[in-house]
C-alpha cells in the first residue's frame, strides 16, 4: 500500500562520547553501479578546487541558513574524527580472517574496480577519500543515520566537521570549507567562510550489504585495509554491533538527537531505501520490498519502479514513465518481450538510491512518498 506523508539519548559509555563524531549531549539514474554513477550527470557541472556539483540542487527541508542553525555538536571538534586520506587495500582472502560473514560492508563496483569498505573501519573515520578508476571520490558513512554514500570530490578532500544535523554527519570540503550534510548532499553555510551558493554534489551508488554477500558476488574485491595511518581499535564499535544487532543499532534504541520532523508510520530505525531528485523524494521500506520484489510508486508525479536484488539484499529505483510491466523470476527481471535483466540493470533510467533509517529520511524529506 502506498502512503503519502504529512508533516507533523545519549549512549552510555565514555568511549562513545570521546570517539564518535555522531555523538554528544542530547539536545532538544543510470544503469551501471560505477564510481561515475552520478545524479544529475546530464547537468552542467562545476569543477576546479571545489567538489563537482550538479546544475540543479536537491531538495532541502528548510532554507540553508535555518539548517545551519539546527546543527549541534557531535562532541569532537573539526577533524577530531580523522578522515582516511591515503587508503590502502588488501585482497578479500587477506581480510577474511578479520571479517565475519554477517559483518556490514559498503561496496562499490565499476567497470574496472570492485572495492569493499568495512563498516568496522568507517565507523571510526566516517570518510574515506579515495580514487576509483582515476576519479577522486569520497566514500562516507554516518553511524547515527545508517547511511553509506559516495561522492565525487574533484581536487579537494572531505573532512568531518564535528557537527550534526538531524543526527547526520556534516562533512566539509577542504577547498571552500562549505558544510555538506551527508544525506542532503547539498551545501549549507558553515562557520569558517562566507555563505556559499547552494549546490548539490555528484553522487555514486554505495551498496550496504554483508561481507558474505559481497564476496560471494565479487570474490575479486579489494578491501579497505586497517593500515589507515591512524591508531584505532577496529575490533571495537563505540555504538554497539550489527552482527548481532545491539547497542545504538538495536531497533529498540531511540535516535541520539531529536529528528527535524517525526513520523510514526514506521519504527524510527526501520530501514528504507530512499531516492530523491530536485523535484521530490520517495522511500520504500526495505523489508517490504524484499517480500514483494517489485513495487510501483511515484516520485515528483512520475511513476517509478523499485526492484529487489537478492544477492546483496539491496534495491534499485528506476523511472518508469511509460509504466512498463515487469515480472520477478528467480532473482531476474523479465520484461513484456520475455527478455530478462539483472535487477541492477533494467532498460530504464535508474535513480540513485540508498539505505537510511526512517527517522533520518523523513527528517530530511518530510514530503516523501512512502511505500510500506
Amino acid at each position: 500500500m502506498e502512503r503519502h506523508t504529512t508533516r507533523r539519548a545519549v549512549l552510555a559509555g565514555v568511549g562513545v562520547a570521546c570517539l564518535a563524531g555522531c555523538v554528544g549531549r542530547r539536545r532538544s539514474g543510470e544503469n551501471a553501479t560505477t564510481a561515475t554513477e552520478t545524479a544529475g550527470r546530464e547537468e552542467q557541472t562545476t569543477r576546479g578546487a571545489s567538489p563537482p556539483t550538479r546544475g540543479e540542487h536537491l531538495p532541502l527541508p528548510m532554507d540553508p541558513v535555518s539548517l545551519r542553525d539546527r546543527a549541534v555538536s557531535g562532541g569532537p571538534p573539526k577533524d577530531g574524527i580523522p578522515s582516511i586520506d591515503d587508503p590502502n587495500f588488501v585482497s578479500a582472502e587477506a581480510e577474511s580472517v578479520r571479517l565475519n560473514p554477517g559483518d556490514p560492508v559498503f561496496g562499490v563496483t565499476t567497470g574496472n574496480t570492485t572495492k569493499a569498505y568495512p563498516q568496522s573501519i568507517l565507523v571510526q573515520h566516517e570518510i574515506c577519500n579515495d580514487t576509483i578508476d582515476d576519479t577522486p571520490v569520497s566514500v562516507t558513512y554516518c553511524p547515527l543515520t545508517g547511511t553509506a554514500m559516495g561522492f565525487e570530490r574533484g581536487d579537494t578532500t572531505f573532512g568531518v566537521s564535528g557537527r550534526l544535523i538531524n543526527n547526520n554527519l556534516i562533512m566539509y570540503d577542504r577547498a571552500t570549507e562549505a558544510w555538506w550534510p551527508q544525506v542532503l548532499a547539498t551545501s549549507i553555510p558553515g562557520p569558517w567562510k562566507e555563505e556559499p551558493p547552494t549546490r548539490s554534489l555528484q553522487e555514486f551508488r554505495v551498496v550496504w550489504t554483508t561481507w558474505e554477500r559481497w564476496t560471494s558476488k565479487h570474490p575479486e574485491t579489494e578491501v579497505l585495509s586497517r593500515d589507515t595511518g591512524h591508531a584505532r581499535n577496529y575490533d571495537y564499535d563505540p555504538y554497539g554491533s550489527y552482527d548481532p544487532r545491539r547497542g545504538y543499532y538495536s531497533l529498540r534504541e531511540p535516535p541520539m538527537f531529536p529528528a527535524l520532523f517525526e513520523d510514526d508510520r514506521l519504527q524510527p530505525k526501520d530501514i528504507v531505501i530512499g531516492a530523491r531528485t530536485p523535484g521530490g523524494a520517495v522511500a520504500f521500506q526495505k523489508h517490504r520490498l524484499s517480500e514483494e520484489k517489485l513495487v510501483e510508486s511515484t516520485l515528483d508525479e512520475t511513476p517509478v519502479l523499485a526492484v529487489y536484488e537478492p544477492d546483496l539484499h539491496t534495491g534499485y529505483v528506476y523511472r518508469n514513465p511509460e509504466q512498463r510491466q515487469y515480472e520477478y523470476e528467480d532473482g531476474q527481471i523479465r520484461d513484456a518481450d520475455g527478455d530478462t535483466h539483472p535487477p541492477e540493470d533494467l532498460p530504464l533510467t535508474r535513480i540513485l538510491a540508498f539505505d537510511a533509517m526512517w527517522f533520518a529520511w523523513y527528517g530530511f524529506y518530510p514530503d516523501t512518498t512512502l511505500y510500506a
